[in-house]
């Protein structure tokens, strides 16, 4: 197994709506043996239900005919391999869909499918108004896909990683029980399934010069994973953007929890992991070991919530808090009232201000009701106030239509619930059994030695991201928040500095809400997890900034107490790569 060569995996998509061209950049761009995309986020499993109500065929992700219809002769000449979740709630529609896309092409290449991630039936007794109902697989039925020559692998639900360990396993020959193996495959998969989020995209450090080049747009990540699990991250020469541990820290942050990320094949101990930058837009992971994963399988449950609607009101000028007390009085007595009304207030106004958008401030009404024409009556009711309401205020367009909004739960099932099948490309199927061995989750806490740090010396009051950089996003109803320093000597610092009840008063508005703090000292790092700060998920809406994206920025720009000696000794003006 040792003698088996590196095999290069490239990612070609990070979400539904990703670059058009990115396939296309991936295959030409340099040599790779897979080409992987995850088309699939927690909204876009809503979304691809939603469309099957109307269209039962549908289901799965259409924009991946289109990216792979450009590639698919480089892809037979080269040989290369695909491997993606389009499938989406529909792989056997997908994999039909390729197969008559090849064969009008007269090409020689096979397609396989998994499914078995659809658990709707099982959980109906204690869920039963879900709308669509996935387990999270693992990377086996990908395996068995592959082990049987096919060219294009779509799956349903599995793990964003699981499309990357999946082509490592096969390639390198893992089984089940190659848990430090395929943890590593993990790490590599977390960092490259988002797509430009590994080579700086959504990143803190993007004014530091990683994107001082020609090419504005970052190039899209690949992973060279080795025989033992270790990889290094990389991208194709001369695309934008770069690689490095700040890069690579940011997505191994992203969406996370603590010292364990688990998964069906593996628990991963992220607090094991270690990043070396090896210069050229290359970084090294290594140290990831793996557990044995636990004996229940996570489920991602999408429900229909009923209908939503939303209304933004300026007022501009003085007396803000007036205006905006008077105008909710005013919609309070609207009749019908639907059954849940939110006001929030953006106070986006500045005194002496020289144009009147920054003279002006933002009240947003946000409604939800069950009933349909509740939420009509009550946007054509907004618009009655208008010439009742306080001075100064005006709507920033009319009330849309009312939309269907949907929730987001996680569930959890035996292992042995999801009928994980691999069809193969000759029309057999394969029956993946759940792992022999298991093992209940460990702590999310870490037992690596964490550094004291003591200091008698002057502080200045300055945002906490001179020294620190962030990533955050959500997970269903709760945010996470990952920080870390960006040198090894200021990360005591960041330990001591963020705490529970440091976040609840840097962030109000988590004063009310479960808040964990996690270190993780090998990454110069710790990860906060907010607990329901986004309500019921994304397409809930019930937040400005519903997936908490722009959490992490928003804790970089809060000021703390931070010693001198940190700043003099800071360097915030280049990337190092």
């Amino acid at each position: 197994m040792s003698d088996t060569p590196p095999v290069r995996i490239a990612n070609f998509s990070g979400f539904y709506g990703d670059r058009d061209s990115a396939m296309r950049e991936m295959l030409d761009g340099g040599d790779v043996d897979y080409l992987t995309g995850d088309y699939l986020a927690e909204l876009t499993m809503l979304i691809l239900a939603k469309g099957m109500m109307k269209d039962p065929t549908l289901g799965y992700a259409k924009r991946f005919i289109d990216h792979l219809d450009t590639c698919l002769d480089s892809i037979a000449k080269r040989g290369v391999k695909v491997v993606t979740n389009a499938g989406g709630l529909n792989p056997s529609g997908l994999a039909d869909a390729l197969r008559e896309k090849i064969t009008e092409r007269g090409l020689d290449l096979t397609v396989a499918y998994v499914d078995g991630d659809d658990v709707r039936e099982p959980l109906r007794p204690t869920v039963p108004d879900a709308l669509c109902a996935n387990a999270y697989l693992g990377a086996f039925g990908i395996v068995e896909c592959l082990n049987a020559g096919a060219d294009i692998v779509v799956t349903g639900r599995v793990t964003d990683a699981s499309v990357v360990v999946g082509p490592a396993a096969h390639h390198f020959g893992w089984g089940p029980g190659d848990l430090d193996q395929i943890a590593g495959a993990m790490a590599a998969g977390h960092v490259i399934e988002c797509g430009t989020q590994a080579t700086g995209g959504n990143y803190s450090g993007f004014n530091r010069g990683i994107l001082a080049g020609a090419d504005p747009m970052p190039g899209f990540p690949l992973a060279e994973i080795h025989a033992d699990g270790t990889s290094v991250i990389t991208k194709h020469d001369g695309t934008g953007g770069a690689v490095t541990v700040g890069t690579v820290t940011a997505q191994l942050l992203y969406e996370v929890t603590g010292a364990r990320y688990a998964g069906p094949d593996a628990v991963l101990r992220l607090d094991h992991v270690r990043l070396e930058d090896l210069g050229g837009d290359r970084v090294r992971i290594s140290g990831a070991t793996g557990e044995a994963p636990p004996p229940t399988t996570k489920v991602g449950v999408s429900r229909l919530g009923g209908f939503r609607n939303e209304v933004q009101v300026l007022f501009s000028g003085l007396d803000v808090e007036d205006k905006a007390e008077l105008f909710t009085r005013q919609l309070d007595t609207l009749e019908p009232r639907p059954r849940t009304v939110e006001y929030r207030l953006e106070r986006t106004d500045h005194p002496d201000a020289d144009t009147q958008a920054a003279a002006s401030a933002r009240l947003v009404c946000v409604v939800w009701d069950p009933d349909q024409h509740r939420i009509a009556e009550w946007g054509r009711g907004v618009v009655g106030t208008a010439l009742a309401s306080p001075p100064g205020t005006f709507f920033d367009g009319a009330p849309p239509k009312p939309s269907m909004y949907g929730t987001f739960s996680p569930a959890y099932v035996d292992n042995d619930v999801p009928a994980h099948t691999a069809h193969l490309a000759d029309g057999t199927t394969v029956a993946v059994t759940p792992p022999d061995v298991t093992a209940e989750l460990g702590s999310s806490r870490t037992d690596e030695p964490l550094p004291d740090y003591q200091t008698d010396g002057a502080t200045r009051r300055a945002p906490l991201g001179l020294l620190v950089d962030a990533r955050s996003g959500d997970k269903g109803g709760s945010a996470n928040i990952g920080l870390w320093a960006r040198d090894d000597g200021h990360y005591p610092w960041l330990l001591e500095t963020i705490t529970v009840d440091s976040v609840r008063r840097l962030l109000p508005e988590t004063a009310e809400l479960e808040v964990e703090v996690y270190p993780l000292p090998r990454l110069n790092a710790v990860n906060i997890v907010v607990q329901d700060i986004l309500g019921q998920g994304v397409a809930h809406g019930a937040r400005f900034d519903p997936q908490g994206k722009g959490l992490g920025e928003w804790l970089r720009s809060r000021h703390v107490d931070i010693p001198e000696d940190l700043l003099k000794h800071s360097n915030n003006s280049k990337e190092a790569s």
